[in-house]
């Protein structure tokens, strides 16, 4: 079964590759929709080799759009900023390849389940809550993190797409775990003598 979630990133990252977009364009063109395909746009390049520059408005953006769903806004809006930001073709080309290899690992267990769970405008403001938070976690100066929670994100984002009300749940627990586990390298992280004067200094 081909999901929305691959198809609808799928279509958009090659049109990406033959027409660089903004990310304000493609909320334009994408209404409501957009905002789980610009949360899932921005949260997987965590899952590849992060250049420089790059984390600071892929992070804020997916922190800004889960803050507006959290308040029930149903309309995505990005600062002027973050809204011009374009994905160089090395990136969208990377991302392509990378989506093929995450639809594969989930296209056999995500169905439309609980659909009055997952169309529900609480659980969506609950949704949006979880990722800014994430989002919030992933923009952390913890090395080696960026993606446990960026798995979290991802998740909720295809769960949305799929109205999937089971994957929904799943991904509270999930995000409950990451957030144990993120707080618990921090803690190694910070014991560890000179850790800290070597990232900063």
């Amino acid at each position: 079964m081909k999901l929305r979630f691959s198809q609808d990133l799928e279509a958009l990252l090659k049109v990406l590759a033959e027409k660089p977009l903004t990310l304000g364009d493609i909320l334009a063109e994408t209404s409501e929709r957009g905002f789980s395909l610009v949360i899932a746009l921005l949260a997987l390049p965590f899952l590849l080799p992060m250049p420089p520059g790059f984390a600071g408005p892929l992070g804020l953006g997916c922190l800004i759009l889960g803050a507006q769903m959290a308040v029930g806004r149903r309309s995505p809006w990005l600062p002027k900023r973050i809204a011009q930001f374009q994905f160089p073709n090395w990136l969208v080309s990377n991302l392509l390849g990378l989506l093929r290899r995450v639809t594969a690992l989930i296209e056999t267990f995500v169905r439309p389940r609980l659909r009055q769970l997952a169309e529900s405008a609480h659980i969506w403001q609950l949704n949006g809550l979880c990722i800014a938070w994430l989002a919030f976690l992933l923009m952390l100066p913890i090395p080696f993190t960026n993606p446990i929670p960026t798995a979290g994100i991802l998740l909720l984002a295809i769960a949305m797409l799929e109205a999937d009300g089971l994957l929904m749940c799943i991904a509270y627990g999930m995000t409950i775990a990451i957030t144990l586990a993120v707080a618990g390298i921090g803690y190694v992280l910070w014991q560890s003598p000179g850790f800290f004067q070597d990232l900063f200094g």
